[in-house]
């Protein structure tokens, strides 16, 4: 539909990824010291796209906080809590993702952080017939460990910032 525009601006967020069992990083292209691994967006996108209420997927010690609230776990089950306000949301990526989407959707103010999987179940039951706007990012994001260091390898896969509501999908389109 008209209303999904494809612009690519250099920008793009992953939140959190845990792994328990690889020593691998997001793609597989980035090896891991530890077991567990938080993968955090890079500075410059969400400052693009002006300030957050709330992000429901955040973790103890990011070292850029996103949003006014930023929830995690034990503390706040982000799935299970109601959300306020516009969200940033940067979902583990996995199965679950389509969940967390569903719930931005419902909420209807927000903009996610997602692999740009178009061919997916998720995108074509909570992506395309619920959201406002998409931007696909160009070329792939390096994400930062949460120390704040980049990345020495990309995500491995392209990457799109999905917006709820008007407001949010207007922000796309001139965030630059």
């Amino acid at each position: 539909p008209s209303r999904w525009r494809c612009i690519s601006p250099r920008l793009v967020d992953f939140g959190l990824k845990t792994m328990t069992m690889s020593k691998k990083g997001m793609g597989s292209h980035e090896s891991a010291s530890a077991e567990t691994t938080c993968w955090v967006t890079p500075k410059a996108i969400p400052h693009a796209l002006g300030s957050f209420d709330l992000d429901p997927c955040s973790f103890t010690g990011h070292p850029w906080p996103i949003a006014k609230e930023n929830w995690c776990l034990p503390a706040h089950d982000g799935m299970a809590e109601p959300w306020h306000g516009r969200v940033w949301l940067n979902p583990p990526y996995g199965q679950e993702c389509a969940d967390w989407l569903r719930k931005l959707g419902d909420h209807g103010n927000g903009i996610a952080l997602v692999f740009a999987r178009t061919e997916t179940a998720m995108f074509q039951k909570w992506v395309f017939p619920r959201a406002s706007g998409i931007l696909f990012l160009s070329g792939r994001l390096y994400f930062h460990f949460p120390d704040g260091t980049r990345a020495k390898a990309n995500a491995g896969a392209p990457s799109c910032l999905i917006a709820y509501g008007a407001a949010n999908a207007e922000i796309l389109r001139t965030c630059g």
